[in-house]
């Protein structure tokens, strides 16, 4: 995975924005003592929104972040913090609006931009492409400026008037999480989501037999597969690996540069085996099938096309880091599957080495995978394939959660959790005992003497008390940030593009020699995210970064990661998008104080 700057947790974002109230506060105090009278305090004021944009686009990736200073003293210790810095604000009372939707009307696309838009997204993994304003408002002590009390309910339920994308006779109308589980439920159908979670997932192989030799056809093929050989400029290692696997042997045979055509089916003539790395560079509907899915299991889904010619055996044993979905394209072959060695193999955090035919046992599953059959094996179990004598056989490994785990969640919360702890908690910055490398160490691990108990019991306590520190969502938001770096970019239709900056706007007209279609996002504008999954939000001491992956391209890490910053007041309106999708709501109603602020952010993050 990507690896992102560490993120402010929301205690921190907090702590900064208290921290700033207390010294004004000070120097108001000294101000008083050197004039012998008090002044007069106004209210806090919600800054109004700058009318130039404050938004920057940065592509080279996550800055780092500000060490905090001189903190500590001020953070507040309770379990659920809010996510950016609390102050006085006030709570707006909206007018319900009718609203209109958001329609491009008089474009003029020409010939290239057809062509660009003819393959639609969303839907099952097959299908053809390339080969490739306020009346009153009143004063309340609210602690979480984003979220406007008008627009959360007690339990912090959002109360924004939505509306389904059919009612408003939109173009978008589809949500793309639940046509990610459709696809998820098509690729294992017959049987069911429910009890693949329930019985399989992490748990055991499955195997589909269909007796439909159709079911995949239209994710790829053998001629597809020299179609991008010819077509594309493919690289030996980077997109395309020969290998062999003879009397116990695994040989790579990768040249150096570009893979010509003539020479990689020669290669497979002599008994070769072919895998080609991310098929959805090239292809668009593997493209298509992996964005569903990475929708469904918010985890990046990456693919591999393994082409092995009859009688032959490409690779040695082994178990991957990934939960494998095997769907066969064409032809056959034979597995064997077996079960992780131990239980420190189980659900393994990285691949193995190749490993030998004395070394793995007898197999809990020996099947044929003919064409429409799918095969599932959770990661850490061993595998090893040989094809039909007569027949090739071409089949596409899915893969997702590679090193998507709770222990790899709490890598990036604990270090951080000990960091605020030993900032804020006395306990956690008093001396080590005395005697503790006379009674701690592994020449004293057996050992029972009342100083190793109460070290140990010590240990625990501080364990226990590190819980209260843990900034439990910034964790999860650098995982946000770094899937939205991994993350393949959306596939967009055309309707998608015409209501959005991908091909909707402003244009250059040839014929009238002036730009055209000029489009404004009016306060009755509806609005919603382009997709479920394509943004994380995280509050930052300075302001908020939203993380994205629209910008990425379908070669993995090819861009760094993408983001935009905004500030904490307009925050909110991010907020709202994401927790009402896949509904639309008004630019007006946006939870964010005042008419001007909304102008701001309309003018900022929407045009």
């Amino acid at each position: 995975m990507s690896s992102v700057t560490p993120l402010l947790s929301a205690r921190e974002a907090y702590a900064a924005e208290e921290d700033a109230e207390c010294i004004a506060k000070e120097k108001v105090k000294k101000k008083v003592n050197d004039k012998g009278k008090k002044p007069v305090m106004s209210a806090p004021q919600v800054p109004e929104a700058s009318s130039t944009s404050e938004v920057q686009v940065i592509k080279n990736g996550a800055a780092g972040s500000k060490t905090e200073a001189d903190a500590s003293s001020k953070r507040k210790q309770g379990m659920d913090p809010p996510l950016v810095p609390q102050k006085k604000v006030k709570k707006l009372k909206q007018k319900k609006s009718t609203g209109m939707p958001f329609v491009v009307k008089d474009m003029e696309p020409d010939q290239s931009d057809r062509d660009k838009t003819s393959g639609g997204g969303g839907g099952g993994g097959g299908g053809g492409g390339d080969h490739e304003g306020s009346d009153e408002c009143e004063s309340v002590d609210e602690g979480f400026p984003p979220r406007l009390a008008e627009s959360y309910d007690s339990s912090g339920t959002l109360k924004l008037d939505s509306v389904s994308g059919e009612s408003i006779g939109a173009a978008g109308v589809l949500d793309s999480r639940d046509e990610g589980r459709k696809v998820f439920q098509w690729m294992i159908a017959p049987h069911s989501e429910a009890s693949f979670f329930r019985d399989y997932w992490e748990k055991k192989p499955l195997y589909l037999k269909r007796n439909t030799p159709d079911y995949y056809k239209n994710l790829f093929s053998t001629s597809v597969l020299d179609k991008i050989l010819h077509e594309e400029k493919i690289h030996y290692t980077k997109n395309l690996d020969v290998t062999s696997y003879n009397e116990g042997k695994r040989q790579t045979h990768n040249l150096v540069g570009q893979a010509h055509p003539s020479v990689v089916w020669d290669y497979y003539n002599n008994g070769c085996s072919l895998r080609l790395l991310n098929p959805q560079t090239f292809h668009r509907p593997v493209w298509k099938l992996l964005y569903n899915l990475q929708e469904h299991f918010s985890s990046f889904c990456g693919a591999n096309v393994y082409l092995t010619p009859p009688g032959t055996q490409g690779f040695a044993p082994h178990w991957d880091d990934i939960e494998a979905f095997l769907l066969q394209l064409e032809g056959r072959k034979h597995w064997k599957v077996y079960k992780p060695r131990s239980e420190e193999e189980e659900l393994p955090e990285f691949s193995s080495e190749n490993l030998s035919q004395d070394e793995i046992g007898e197999p809990v599953l020996e099947i044929t995978l003919e064409a429409g059959d799918l095969l599932y094996f959770p990661r850490g179990y061993i595998h090893q394939a040989v094809t039909d004598e007569n027949v090739h056989s071409i089949h596409i490994t899915v893969s997702t959660y590679q090193r998507n785990s709770w222990g790899q969640y709490l890598q990036k919360l604990l270090p951080r959790a000990v960091d605020l702890a030993m900032a804020e908690d006395l306990e956690f910055r008093k001396g080590l005992p005395l005697d503790h490398l006379r009674v701690m160490g592994v020449v004293n691990s057996d050992m029972e003497t009342p100083g190793r108990s109460a070290f140990l019991s010590k240990v625990k306590e501080l364990m226990e008390r590190l819980l209260l520190y843990a900034p439990f969502d910034a964790a999860a938001d650098q995982f946000g940030a770094n899937l939205m770096h991994d993350a393949l970019p959306p596939l967009l239709g055309p309707e998608d593009k015409m209501c959005s900056v991908h091909s909707g706007g402003e244009r250059w007209c040839r014929k009238k020699q002036k730009v055209i279609n000029r489009v404004e996002l009016d306060p009755d504008t509806y609005i919603r995210l382009i997709r479920g999954n394509v943004i994380r939000m995280v509050a930052e001491e300075d302001g908020v970064k939203i993380y994205h992956c629209l910008e990425n391209t379908r070669e993995y890490h090819q861009e760094e990661p993408q983001f935009f910053e905004m500030s904490h007041d307009h925050a909110p309106a991010v907020e709202a998008l994401i927790h009402t999708y896949p509904k639309y709501i008004t630019v007006e109603t946006l939870p964010v104080e005042g008419d001007d602020e909304k102008g701001g952010a309309r003018h900022e993050y929407f045009t």
